[in-house]
């Protein structure tokens, strides 16, 4: 019988919360139409998503409180666009610490600095620090205002009794008062990097794993330092191995710093261990003997993997259950919102029966191709944090000397922060718009950028659980052919929605939503120059075409590839 632990754990600034496990009743579980399996932050984001294009959802989670330690605490700024459509991000600005720039040094001087980029058209700052917890409380916060969400603590899947595409998915759960069997027509495992349904199916990750290992350490202290990310390269204390900081809310700095070969876990994580390096990196940046108490500490190995198909017939991966990407980068929760935020529109339109089951494998060929270019991107950060061989420390060793005189080499110190994701080559883009005849603004496959509309209203503010067909227009209204077009795919049971993006002071006659735009910011910003230009966003807010003119047949043609019809 699964027995989670019942003791809140133990913060110095966190209160933790027991939630009471759920009993199954004498007569079973009902069906479900989707089960989530894990519910971290990636799981909890998904089940909102999925809700909000109006589908039930029925989220598992083996524990019975939300995760320890700060674990994830840097989220990207598509990462919080992503998170304001499903309502947590109102929340998550108010308690954390935004930020845009890093630091590396070596031998005590700054050897490169690199700055996000930010301008006066984006809502969120490029990162923001939060602890995990917090990020998860807001999001329970969205869960329990949302009556299509069931969230049931204490259940571990423990057998995979059925997976058939053409029946569905058994699962046998088990709990606190014992045993049952949940029946569910699809099954996503967001279940973490340990994912036991991926082992249950037996499936295998592909990529490499990297010998170095790094201790976590959250501690309170007080440093009058910014919120910037700090990277040691090759401290006296820690020679040939490198040291991260970031400052944390409450008062907390997390402290990364790598393990010298052979050294054991639970060797790194001993109590002396601890204080010596922690009081040495202290004394590094130049406080010696500033006081700091632990609140919470761990170790892992960076790895780079994924596995090479995210669907399993009617079971579903998503997040660290599908990849393990280093942390270096700040990939780990930012990819899997992507991946959520991928996969939510495109099951619901499965499970609503506007799309056929070739839509999920868009999917898979989707995030495994953006696995895929992380790790390459992420393998080139950790082999320089972390070099896997002589060879490759001898060229890391040579670029540490070169930077104390040789500014040109700074840029090889970049981390290659995590990104929005540009579906290029996808299935779903459009094969005959005019992409190529535009000369500026997103391309086929990249996300919306968002554009500043007043004070506190942006673009993106105005787009929501549906297809939407942005059209650009001096004046007038849009076109009868194209609302006729929208009526027919909403009478099909497509969300579609007409955005007027107004140049001129006509009103704009069948739009669902009117954008004002005289001074021209979204005109500029989408490389549009005339009018009548249209541009066609899935609900992920991805462009998959756009047109300098549409007609009612190249709309037809585009949402039926979109909605892979």
């Amino acid at each position: 019988m699964h027995q989670p632990d019942t003791t809140p754990r133990r913060s110095i600034y966190y209160d933790y919360r027991v939630h009471p496990a759920w009993t199954p009743p004498s007569l079973g579980s009902p069906p479900a139409r989707v089960v989530v399996v894990g519910a971290g932050p990636i799981g909890m984001a998904l089940a909102l998503d999925l809700a909000r294009h109006g589908l039930p959802v029925l989220l598992l989670e083996a524990q019975q409180q939300v995760s320890e330690g700060s674990r994830a605490i840097v989220f990207t700024r598509r990462s919080m666009e992503i998170l304001q459509q499903v309502g947590a991000d109102r929340a998550i600005t108010a308690a954390g610490l935004p930020w845009r720039s890093g630091n590396s040094f070596f031998r005590g001087q700054r050897v490169f600095r690199m700055e996000a980029p930010h301008d006066d058209n984006d809502r969120f700052h490029p990162m923001i620090n939060l602890q995990q917890q917090y990020l998860e409380e807001a999001l329970l916060d969205q869960i329990a205002a949302q009556p299509l969400i069931e969230l049931r603590w204490g259940q571990k899947v423990t057998r995979i009794l059925r997976n058939d595409d053409g029946v569905g998915v058994r699962l046998e759960v088990d709990t606190p008062g014992g045993l049952y069997e949940q029946d569910a027509e699809w099954v996503v495992a967001c279940d973490g990097a340990r994912s036991e349904l991926r082992q249950m199916c037996g499936l295998r990750m592909e990529g490499a794993s990297y010998e170095g290992r790094f201790v976590i350490a959250d501690i309170r202290v007080d440093l009058p330092l910014p919120t910037e990310r700090l990277a040691f390269f090759d401290p006296p204390w820690n020679p040939g191995n490198t040291v991260l900081m970031h400052r944390e809310p409450h008062g907390i700095w997390r402290i990364d710093y790598q393990l010298p070969p052979g050294e054991t876990p639970e060797q790194a994580l001993a109590p002396e261990s601890l204080k010596a390096r922690i009081d040495a990196q202290l004394a590094m940046i130049g406080h010696a003997g500033a006081p700091w108490e632990m609140d919470w500490c761990s170790v892992y190995s960076a790895r780079a993997m994924t596995l090479p198909d995210y669907r399993h017939q009617r079971l579903l991966f998503c997040g660290d259950a599908a990849h393990m990407l280093p942390i270096f980068g700040v990939r780990g929760a930012n990819t899997g919102w992507q991946d959520a935020h991928d996969l939510g529109w495109k099951l619901a339109f499965v499970l609503k029966g506007l799309s056929g089951p070739a839509l999920l494998d868009s999917y898979s060929h989707e995030r495994v191709a953006a696995a895929r270019e992380i790790i390459d991107e992420a393998s080139k950060s950790t082999r320089f944090m972390t070099p896997p061989s002589r060879g490759f420390r001898l060229l890391r060793d040579a670029v540490l000397s070169l930077s104390l005189s040789q500014p040109f080499v700074g840029p090889l110190f970049h981390w290659r922060t995590s990104r929005p994701h540009d579906y290029a080559d996808s299935p779903l883009n459009s094969h005959d718009d005019d992409d190529a005849l535009f000369g500026a603004g997103p391309r086929d496959g990249a996300p919306m950028p968002n554009v500043r509309l007043g004070p506190d209203q942006h673009l993106m503010d105005h787009f929501g659980a549906a297809f939407w067909l942005m059209h650009f227009h001096r004046d007038g209204a849009v076109p009868q052919a194209l609302q006729a077009e929208a009526r027919r795919w909403r009478e099909r049971g497509v969300p579609l929605q007409i955005v007027a993006v107004r140049s001129g002071g006509a009103a704009a006659d069948g739009a669902d939503v009117l954008i004002d735009d005289r001074d021209g910011r979204v005109h500029g910003r989408y490389g549009v120059r005339q009018s009548g230009s249209c541009y066609l966003l899935r609900p992920d807010q991805h462009v998959c075409a756009r047109w300098l003119s549409l007609d009612a047949r190249r709309l037809e043609r585009a949402l039926c590839r979109a909605t892979a019809r």
